[in-house]
């Protein structure tokens, strides 16, 4: 699997891994084991982190996929979910600090009143991500296979 195809997959992966874990933590708080809960947002949050450190690296060492992605259907649904992807992507980070900091500081009601905006963002980046990974490396390559020739 040539570099920039492994990046996308370790990237898709790590946005998976940081859902599932928002998904546990929501289960363990419910079930008010906030221990086990605050380890595994920090699971999630190093997840999240590794991600953003390999997609760096990634987008600086290899060109872009979308623009082997011919116009059409395919394309503009593409970019309707990639556009709201990239706005909350960047909305989220700031968002997972400050939910990160008021945990830390035992503001809990604080904590809470944020909590569940910050789970639904997060979440959306982290779906999102893996159903983009899923658009331009598999499926618009096997849909479009002239254009995604080596």
């Amino acid at each position: 699997m040539p570099g920039k195809e492994l990046f996308a997959l370790v990237n898709a992966s790590l946005n998976g891994l940081a859902g599932l874990l928002l998904i546990v933590a929501v289960i363990l708080i419910k079930k008010r084991r906030y221990a086990a809960h605050g380890w595994t947002m920090s699971l999630a949050v190093l997840c999240s982190a590794a991600f953003l450190v390999c997609y760096v690296v990634s987008k600086i060492l290899y060109d872009t996929q979308t623009l082997k992605v011919p116009p059409g259907w395919f394309r503009t649904t593409y970019f309707l979910v990639l556009v709201p992807h990239l706005i909350l992507a960047i909305a989220v980070l700031p968002m997972i600090v400050m939910t990160l900091w008021r945990a830390a500081r035992r503001r809990w009601e604080a904590h809470r009143r944020i909590a569940p905006y910050t789970y639904g963002v997060w979440m959306f980046v982290s779906v999102t991500g893996v159903l983009i990974y899923f658009m331009l490396y598999r499926w618009a390559p096997a849909m479009y296979p002239e254009s995604f020739a080596k």
